[in-house]
């Protein structure tokens, strides 16, 4: 974190009249003019009343100079939060600089927040989280480029969710198939057409997204319990592996030759 800046208040150089600059942290005054220095308790009155505002700068700098982590962040932000508190509560341009300077420091904090978050999220490939926390920072640093990155890498996440969703909900018509052709021997002929055109249907919806998607999903799993139910109540379970894996080779196969045929037609 860079040092706090100095602030410029309307005492005047002893020396040549010019103006001076109050550096709270190395606890000095300086001549804008001429150069001179001067302690703060020389030049401040009443500098007692600000002794502890001072401190708690002071420390909130010390935490995050040097390999700043969550919790010295954290910890300087409380600390400058107290500056301002006791800054407004007392009158005078002192009492102001010290309050405009905590509240900077205070900004500046929360964008270093947002960019170790973000790069945190980056780090753990949660792009979409990475770049709300890099929106909140344009400009700052290498922001500007990671947002990009992410971006891309966003979109290349939402192509491979949407393939995996949409495989989801290819689930439920499948085991719907299943289950008309072992109740009911329902013809491959109704089956895979039906088959089809319920993934087309559903596939559609999960792509659209928002509550139809998420309900669609939810049952393809929810459905999943009462299908190997009703598989061992059939079969029972030492048969059931073997029966099911034929079953679905048969299924495939029918699969690709129904396909086969409509692509020649």
């Amino acid at each position: 974190m860079p040092e706090l800046n100095a602030t410029p208040v309307t005492f005047k150089c002893k020396i040549c009249g010019g103006d001076i600059v109050n550096n709270f942290l190395v606890g000095s005054c300086v001549c804008a003019h001429c150069g001179n220095k001067w302690a703060l308790e020389d030049m401040i009155p009443d500098y007692e009343k600000y002794s502890n505002i001072i401190s708690n700068i002071n420390e909130a700098n010390e935490a995050v100079s040097h390999n700043p982590t969550v919790v010295s962040l954290e910890r300087a932000k409380s600390l400058l939060n107290f500056a301002v508190e006791e800054s407004e509560e007392l009158d005078g341009v002192i009492a102001s600089d010290l309050a405009k300077m905590s509240r900077d420091e205070i900004t500046k904090i929360d964008r270093m927040q947002s960019y170790m978050k973000g790069m945190n999220f980056f780090e753990k490939q949660d792009y979409q989280s990475a770049l709300n926390e890099f929106e909140k920072i344009p400009g700052y640093k290498n922001t500007d480029e990671l947002k990009e990155q992410c971006k891309v890498k966003v979109a290349k996440q939402n192509k491979t969710n949407r393939v995996l969703e949409v495989t989801m909900g290819m689930l439920f018509p499948a085991m719907l198939c299943i289950v008309l052709k072992i109740a009911f021997d329902v013809s491959f002929a109704i089956l895979i057409p039906l088959f089809l055109v319920i993934s087309a249907v559903l596939g559609f919806f999960i792509y659209r997204g928002g509550t139809p998607a998420s309900v669609i999903k939810l049952v393809s799993v929810l459905s999943i319990g009462p299908f190997l139910l009703f598989l061992i109540i059939k079969y029972g379970i030492h048969i059931l592996f073997f029966k099911l894996c034929k079953l679905i080779f048969k299924y495939i196969i029918q699969m690709i030759k129904y396909c086969l045929v409509e692509s020649k037609n």
